[in-house]
């Protein structure tokens, strides 16, 4: 695996997250439909839910590749998959993450 295929299984994340969101059973699902939006509405929540879930994933992946701080505190890590290869070097994730989430 490498930066660009690890980014892209998060990124397949955020469109599971929102499918959820959406069209699940779990508490969130069932509150946001609670709301009864109607259609207008509806469409301007899931706009700022999909911003809101980008930055947030964006964020998390800048903070795994050391370039963003995670909790208060910024640190180098290197990412590993199960046989111990490194997944990427320094900046590689930051860069896909761009790549992928912004443009």
């Amino acid at each position: 695996m490498d930066a660009q295929e690890f980014v892209a299984l998060w990124k397949a994340e955020k469109r599971l997250v929102q499918e959820e969101l959406r069209h699940g059973t779990g508490t969130a699902a069932q509150q946001f439909r609670a709301l009864e939006l109607d259609e207008g509405q509806s469409q301007k929540l899931w706009e700022a839910m999909d911003t809101a879930l980008t930055d947030i994933f964006y964020s998390l992946l800048l903070g795994l590749d050391g370039a963003a701080a995670i909790g208060g505190e910024q640190h180098d890590y290197q990412l590993r998959e199960e046989g111990g290869s490194l997944i990427s070097g320094s900046g590689e994730i930051e860069a896909e993450a761009f790549e992928q989430f912004h443009s």
